[in-house]
């Protein structure tokens, strides 16, 4: 295919026509097509830089050509298009890999604009990364992160386990989604488990499943996750978190291949690709007793390990306005480009949330503010207050003053006591949320919620 050709997957007759003239008028060779089938012909040419794709398709979901062009021809910036109804399919859409999303009816400014930012992004990256593009869900062409790419791609074609490490919110889902969109598993199920965010009683059934019956609660047959999985992924976020018992259980079903949900008498040989991940130190944890080492060999056949994103460079830039811009899109604002303080402000700051820190803090600026430039006073205040530098302890946790008068307020209580304001404070900060206050204290979930279960009510400090 020609170097600025479009093809341009709809099947309503009037909106192929203005589409393609709208792409023409600004230099672009539009090919139109009304179907899957139709699209998938075209392809076997191969893939153009850019493809304007509908969701809602006539012999099946715009979902699916999305999956395989971010699994075969991950250089091509998939635009996709559906009703104002079907935001959910749009944000799923963008969770597969697609660049951007328009909503019809299309304001032809915006898809001009989404055509001009796909096709700057895709030439930025075929400069920086030659051999290494981004996949799926990842913006970024720093080195480390070919690395990573180059190792997601070396993996996807076999069977084998693979260890995701990485500080929280550094990408480790986006990184096992990419195996599997890659995978000979990629029409199969990707089913995420966070096993850090599940109380511990709870976990055997979640991922097993069980029977009716097999405890008082069970009132019917309940399918796990690693069931589900079947013919495809059985992600598990922070798998640390498996108590020893299940640990064991657990290095059972991945050496038979084999399911037996809690109550049955039989079990069930499934095929599932398993993909693991940790925000820990998983060596620390076997030394430390809290990960077995034979399930640890057996779960770290290859590993991966994602940089955080204070080591990827420019990187952070290249996010923010890739994000900026689809943010923007959905909230009606006018944002478009970072002013260049913003810029250094973000390339000094240290980002102890990784790239969900940094998307929180663009989504705030969004929303409460408009375009078309960000810039330092449309920031969060608390980033602010930082001056966007700050330090961090051997955690990746912020390291602050407290003052004099409130650190006196906990004078002569237990640690233990101190410990459980921390907590109850931080969770009723974070708006009840158990997982969000663990990524605020740097703890799991699971501690969490084994700690609340013993205090059985909120904490009161002493008088």
């Amino acid at each position: 295919m020609i170097a600025n050709q479009i093809l341009v997957v709809e099947d309503t007759a009037s909106l192929q026509t203005l589409y393609c003239a709208l792409l023409e008028s600004v230099g672009h060779h539009p090919v139109a097509v009304g179907s899957l089938s139709q699209a998938r012909a075209v392809l076997q040419n191969g893939a153009p830089p850019i493809v304007l794709l509908d969701l809602l398709l006539p012999d099946g979901d715009g979902l699916d050509l999305l999956a395989e062009l971010v699994a075969q021809a991950p250089a091509t910036k998939v635009i996709v298009i559906t009703a104002n109804g079907s935001v959910d399919k749009a944000v799923e859409a963008m969770r597969i890999g697609a660049f951007d999303f328009l909503l019809k009816p299309i304001d032809p400014a915006n898809l001009v604009k989404a055509v001009t930012n796909a096709r700057s992004e895709r030439h930025q990256h075929l400069r920086a990364t030659p051999t290494a593009l981004p996949l799926g869900g990842f913006i970024g062409s720093s080195p480390v992160m070919q690395q990573v790419y180059s190792t997601i791609r070396a993996v996807a074609g076999s069977m084998a386990t693979v260890f995701v490490t990485g500080e929280s919110g550094a990408g480790k889902e986006i990184a096992a989604e990419a195996i599997h969109a890659l995978s000979s598993q990629s029409d199969g199920p990707f089913v995420p488990l966070n096993c850090g965010a599940i109380p511990s009683g709870f976990l055997e059934s979640e991922v097993f499943g069980h029977v009716a019956g097999a405890f008082p609660a069970a009132i019917s047959d309940k399918r796990g996750a690693a069931e589900d999985a079947d013919g495809g992924t059985l992600f598990l976020d922070e798998v640390c978190e498996m108590d020893l018992g299940l640990q064991a259980r657990f290095l059972r079903f991945l050496q038979t291949s084999t399911v037996t949900p809690l109550g049955a008498a039989e079990g069930k040989r499934i095929t599932t690709r398993i993909i693991c991940a940790t925000s820990r130190d998983p060596l620390e944890e076997v030394r430390a007793g809290r990960l077995r080492a034979d399930l640890y060999y057996r779960l770290h056949v290859v590993p991966l390990h994602l940089p955080p994103l204070r080591d990827r460079g420019h990187d952070v830039v290249e996010i923010a306005e890739a994000m900026l811009s689809r943010f923007a899109t959905r909230e009606g604002r006018s944002f478009r480009a970072l002013d260049d303080e913003v810029k250094q402000l973000f390339l000094n700051y240290s980002w102890p949330g990784n790239v969900r820190q940094l998307l929180n803090v663009l989504w705030n600026v969004v929303v409460l503010n408009d375009g078309p430039v960000v810039t330092r006073a449309t920031l969060p205040p608390n980033f602010l207050d930082t001056g966007g530098d700050m330090t961090f302890g051997g955690t990746g946790q912020v390291a602050t003053h407290q003052p004099l008068a409130d650190i006196e307020a906990f004078a002569g209580m237990t640690l233990a006591e101190i410990e459980r304001i921390a907590i109850e404070a931080t969770i009723e900060r974070e708006g009840g949320s158990v997982p969000q206050a663990a990524r605020v204290l740097d703890v799991s979930p699971s501690t969490l919620y084994r700690k609340l279960e013993a205090w059985g009510r909120p904490a009161r400090p002493r008088k």
